[in-house]
Formats: C-alpha cells, sequence, structure tokens
C-alpha cells in the first residue's frame, strides 16, 4: 500500500465510501474495546455494579466514542441541524442494531443451528456492523439535498 493511500485512510476528510468504511470499522473497534474494558472494570473491580449497569456503562461510552469518530474523523458530510436530534437518531440506530443482533444470533443459533456461539457472534456482529454503517452513513451523515 503506497504511503499516498494509507495517508487518505487515516487522514483528512474523505467522501470515498470504502476509507469511511474503514475508519467506521476502526471507531466500532475501539468502541468494543472502551466497552468491554470498562464492562469488567466497573463489573469486577471498582464499583462492583451488576451486570446490567455495567453493560449499560460500557454500551453508553460506546456510543460516545462511535458518535465523536464519526462526526470528526469517519465521515465528511452531516445532514442534521439539530445536533441532540442527531444524537438521538444516532443512539436509536445503535438501539435498532443491539435488536438486531440479538435477532441474527437467534437465527444462527436456533433457526440454522451452528453450534458455535461464538462464530455466531461473529456473523451476527459482521452484519450490524453493515446495517450500523449503512444507516448512519444514509440516514446522518450525508448531504442533505434540500440545502
Amino acid at each position: 500500500m503506497s504511503g499516498n493511500m494509507l495517508n487518505k485512510m487515516f487522514k483528512g476528510n474523505t467522501s470515498l465510501i470504502v476509507i469511511q468504511f474503514f475508519r467506521y470499522f476502526c471507531s466500532g473497534g475501539l468502541a468494543f474495546v472502551v466497552d468491554k474494558t470498562l464492562f469488567v472494570v466497573t463489573h469486577y473491580f471498582t464499583l462492583h455494579l451488576n451486570n446490567y449497569w455495567a453493560t449499560s456503562v460500557g454500551f453508553v461510552a460506546g456510543i460516545i466514542i462511535t458518535y465523536l469518530l464519526s462526526i470528526f474523523w469517519v465521515f465528511d458530510e452531516r445532514r442534521m441541524k439539530n445536533t441532540l436530534f442527531e444524537v438521538l437518531i444516532f443512539v436509536a440506530i445503535g438501539i435498532v442494531g443491539l435488536g438486531l443482533m440479538n435477532f441474527f444470533m437467534w437465527i444462527f443459533t436456533v433457526q440454522m443451528a451452528i453450534p458455535n456461539d461464538f462464530v455466531c457472534n461473529l456473523l451476527s456482529t459482521a452484519l450490524v456492523t453493515l446495517w450500523n454503517f449503512i444507516a448512519k452513513k444514509y440516514i446522518l451523515f450525508t448531504k442533505n439535498e434540500k440545502n
């Protein structure tokens, strides 16, 4: 990979969907690490929160990280003028993604009877990552043609 392409992958604004997806994948990876780290720390080591509260802390942190990286690094356009409304839509897309994750897990584990839960989780994550990227890209982070 040339230095120029590598530079484009990580720096500056871009309207290239392949680079935006790469960046979205990276931001999601960072959010995943922070989410799971906060779960472990708040559940096992510091606050001793129950599973649900610790999961919520990690989920909220992941949403914040993904949102901030989406507006400052991943996407170069924003459709919404109202930031609060934009955040609410962003969170709603994430919640739909969480529902889809569980739905796909059910499809793969129960309906298709794939015996490895981790494989089912990876397949579900791939599908939900596509959903999240496409929904966020076209609902929130494209140019508003009315302007």
